[in-house]
């Protein structure tokens, strides 16, 4: 439906706003739903997510794991903090690239505009540096990957 923005606030912060053609508990759904999170959230072409596990409950857990077909993995670990089905979601995560990422905690809200949803993700970093570091691993071109793979299965 449209492209995903990408912008900073402050020194810690990193904003992503993506519209969808479907509503608000649809696009809920694909992100808390493994067998539907597994289908598209997968950055780059050539990426699997053969391991997702979502205990979707305030204190619940999760773990994505990816691979690539060349021998390349990582996962990501994290826990629910609040949970308002089909608006909002806060979660912990953290990366294992291998070495453990700090803390990356995330609000992702899923508002109806028109026909839609506009779905905003609002990422808090503990300082400007892990932030940097994050941006420079090429995030925003397979976040776009796997939100164009999103619209295709709304």
């Amino acid at each position: 439906m449209s492209r995903m923005t990408l912008t900073t606030e402050g020194e810690t912060q990193v904003v992503v706003t993506r519209r969808f053609a479907a509503p608000p508990e649809a696009v809920y759904r694909a992100h808390t739903e493994p067998s539907l999170v597994q289908q598209w959230l997968l950055g780059p072409e050539g990426w699997t997510m053969p391991v997702c596990l979502i205990d979707l409950r305030i204190g619940g857990k999760f773990r994505y794991e990816w691979a690539d077909g060349k021998g390349g993995s990582f996962y990501v670990t994290g826990e629910y903090l609040e949970l308002e089905p089909y608006s909002r979601i806060v979660h912990l995560e953290r990366m294992h690239l291998p070495d453990v990422t700090p803390d990356n905690r995330i609000e992702t809200k899923f508002d109806a505009d028109g026909e839609g949803t506009l779905m905003t993700m609002r990422m808090t970093l503990p300082n400007a540096e892990t932030r940097s570091m994050m941006l420079s691993t090429g995030m925003e071109g397979g976040m776009e990957a796997s939100y164009v793979r999103l619209d295709g299965m709304l």
